[in-house]
């Protein structure tokens, strides 16, 4: 797993309301880890990969949608930058980390039918947008590193996700494709600043 460790900090971003981003800036308080059952890369603390746009949209998105939103109220969308240093990151652009997770989807499938449990269910539109299965299988993941200690845990998960409309009739790219990043390990955040373009 040496060849994994991404070289260098990343910056995230995260949407949120405006005073929530004031008080991580003066220092009153840290962002708290999600733990909704269809989080797309299991628990953590969610960041967009160098994308303050699509932060403060999904923000918006949020302000307009309360009832998507189970954490904290958005009155005033507003985005916080995150410097970021991944540590042990579980990298799903890595074959190695891809196969770990396959593996870790084998063992829930069996688990839940030993204990004659039903598996969860990625749904709701072909982006799938509440991911139970993959929320259970990542968590799973960390819970088995945990117990069997074989491997070092994971201190973030990076992906890439395809989402949205295509760009153009037969693209191979969408409307909101994205890296995000979640973050186990609350060390790995550095610091918070505020974006200095004014649109954010």
């Amino acid at each position: 797993m040496s060849y994994c460790r991404l070289p260098a900090f990343i910056l995230g971003f995260h949407g949120c309301d405006a005073s929530l981003k004031e008080n991580l800036l003066l220092g009153r308080t840290t962002l708290k880890p999600s733990t909704n059952d269809y989080d797309w890369l299991g628990n953590g603390i969610y960041f967009w990969e160098n994308d303050p746009d699509r932060a403060l949209s999904y923000a918006q998105t949020l302000k307009d949608n309360p009832k998507k939103n189970q954490t904290s109220v958005i009155n005033t969308p507003a985005v916080i930058g995150a410097v970021i240093d991944l540590g042990n990151c579980l990298n799903l652009f890595d074959e190695k980390n891809l196969q770990l997770v396959k593996n870790t989807y084998e063992f829930v499938v069996e688990y839940t039918n030993q204990n004659e449990k039903p598996l969860p269910e990625n749904k709701l539109g072909k982006d799938l947008l509440l991911r139970n299965l993959d929320c259970l299988v990542i968590n799973t993941l960390h819970e088995l590193i945990k117990k069997t200690n074989k491997i070092q845990p994971f201190d973030s998960v990076r992906a890439p996700f395809w989402e949205g409309k295509e760009l153009y009739p037969n693209a191979g790219f969408k409307e909101k494709n994205h890296i995000q990043i979640c973050v186990i390990n609350p060390k790995c955040i550095k610091g918070y600043f505020d974006p200095i373009n004014n649109d954010y």
